[in-house]
């Protein structure tokens, strides 16, 4: 690959950078040099870990569906992600992860990578079931190894007041698995048991879990006082400002997700989301009873939207690329420096998005 040259305020773990960075499908050389005040900003690539689907396409589809969600997104600067199933029958989620296996084996250079799964149902509880259908099961080890074996399940989110659910927890976490807390009604103590057993974080916090009393502290309580990571949906629906910003200041690791459907990228209508039909309106995704379900949220959005609530823009960029990256053990990406993937976002002073590289590969955005 032809090496390849960007100028502009280039944020590596050491903070603000202003400079010259050569690149092919890695990142190679920092040169300092002198930049006119109105020099783009360059960060490392978006990884989001929630997804469900995006240009009227649902993962739960599966065959070419990952693939066009990978290339949508990857419109908006995600650079990698995490394909994100619905509680279903478990042929259609047999289906779903065939279809994601095939995609990543053959992904284009125009589409972000993917990752693997996280299997958002169906081990969650039935009474804070959110926007997913009433499907759920127990979960075994042997069944969930199965869903492993056809496509690599990198994050599961589970219900851990139901007992064998605890018990399951250090086996999946010695697979590499990150167990997340969510769609749950577990009492501090039950989750707190759930951390102690290798449990990592939280699944979209605030929503779909016991919430916050002084005398009931529920899994929000945990997540903000002892949480270490936890996935925000920063599309200033799902949690109110103020709850964003109390929860960024709580959790040290606390990162953006998307939590995305079909409706992203889409306009008003009506879409699948798993075997449901939700609804867009008004930037917002709801079931026919109003309940959120998903967004139409993608990550360029999400990083305005973490700026406009008052957090630095180093700050709301590592939130959405470095912290992820390091959640899930990717040393070679989430961050800009020598010899990690040349996954580059440009932006302007306006922080629109200019330019995407996915390992050192243009996408063009024009089209």
């Amino acid at each position: 690959m032809t090496v390849q040259a960007l100028s502009g305020k280039l944020l590596t773990p050491d903070g603000w950078f202003a400079g010259r960075l050569q690149f092919d499908a890695q990142l190679r050389t920092f040169e300092a040099a002198p930049l006119a005040d109105d020099a783009p900003w360059i960060l490392p690539g978006f990884i989001d870990l929630h997804v469900h689907g995006a240009a009227g396409v649902d993962l739960m589809q599966g065959g070419a569906a990952a693939q066009s969600v990978c290339r949508a997104h990857a419109r908006h600067g995600t650079t990698a992600l995490l394909a994100t199933t619905m509680t279903a029958h478990r042929r259609e989620i047999e289906h779903a992860l065939q279809g994601v296996a095939a995609a990543m084996g053959h992904q284009a250079p125009d589409e972000a990578a993917l990752l693997g799964v996280h299997l958002e149902g169906p081990f969650i509880s039935p009474h804070r079931l959110g926007a997913q259908p009433p499907l759920t099961e127990v979960a075994t080890l042997e069944s969930l190894l199965a869903l492993h074996a056809i496509a690599p399940i990198r994050v599961l989110t589970i219900a851990s007041e139901i007992e064998p659910h605890l018990a399951l927890i250090p086996a999946l976490a010695r697979l590499g698995i990150r167990v997340q807390l969510g769609h749950s009604e577990a009492t501090y103590e039950q989750g707190q048991a759930a951390l102690r057993a290798g449990a990592r974080g939280f699944t979209h916090l605030f929503n779909g879990m016991s919430g916050f009393s002084h005398r009931a502290p529920g899994l929000v309580g945990l997540a903000l006082a002892e949480g270490e990571y936890a996935e925000l949906i920063p599309d200033l629906q799902h949690v109110h400002p103020g709850a964003l910003r109390a929860a960024l200041r709580a959790i040290p690791k606390a990162y953006g997700v998307t939590d995305a459907t079909a409706a992203t990228g889409m306009p008003d209508g009506e879409y699948a989301l798993g075997p449901q039909r939700v609804y867009k309106c008004a930037g917002c995704v709801r079931l026919a009873s109003g309940s959120l379900a998903g967004s139409a949220l993608t990550m360029d959005q999400a990083l305005r939207n973490l700026v406009a609530i008052g957090l630095e823009l180093a700050d709301a960029a590592r939130r959405l690329s470095t912290l992820p990256a390091e959640y899930l053990n990717l040393i070679d990406r989430g961050r800009l420096a020598p010899d990690a993937r040349a996954d580059l976002l440009v932006f302007d002073a306006a922080l629109q998005l200019q330019q995407v590289f996915i390992a050192g590969h243009s996408l063009d955005l024009t089209t």
